[in-house]
């Protein structure tokens, strides 16, 4: 059996379990439990939202837009460096990973749209739906190991 893992980095980072290409189960985990999760999983795949490949994350015209971009380039500096210990554990242990830049992810999806897509008509938040959905075209690719 073939797993794959599709996290969503962030404050609250979701993760979405593909076994042999079905949604099995969704979590949101803190950012210190990312790496403990991967191990733990031991996944043949790693598919995350890199925020590092998003071309533009802004743009601060006026002074209040100033503040509002600050407050966002310090968000996202985290979560770049939540992709790069993602990477970087992923490495370690031998997983192939890769990055899906937030648009390549697609939109987001409300919970009754993403059953229609995935089948998975259990309880979800948009954390777990981008970790599924950054996942997704990936979910029958090969890994090297095995749940």
């Amino acid at each position: 059996m073939s797993l794959i893992l599709g996290i969503d980095p962030g404050a609250s980072t979701g993760v979405a379990h593909f076994l042999d290409g079905d949604l099995v189960r969704l979590d949101t985990v803190s950012p210190h439990e990312i790496e403990r999760t991967i191990r733990e999983a031991m996944p043949g795949r790693v598919v995350f939202e890199d925020s590092r490949l998003a071309s533009r994350a802004w743009n601060a015209r006026t002074k209040a837009a100033y503040g509002a971009a600050l407050a966002t380039a310090r968000s996202l500096g985290q979560v770049d460096a939540w992709c790069r210990l993602i990477t970087e554990i992923c490495v370690e242990l031998g997983i192939p990973a890769h990055g899906v830049s937030p648009a390549a992810k697609g939109p987001k999806r409300a919970a009754e749209n993403f059953a229609i897509v995935t089948g998975w008509t259990h309880s979800s938040n948009q954390h777990e739906r981008d970790a599924a959905m950054v996942a997704w075209p990936f979910r029958r690719s090969q890994g090297g190991r095995h749940a």
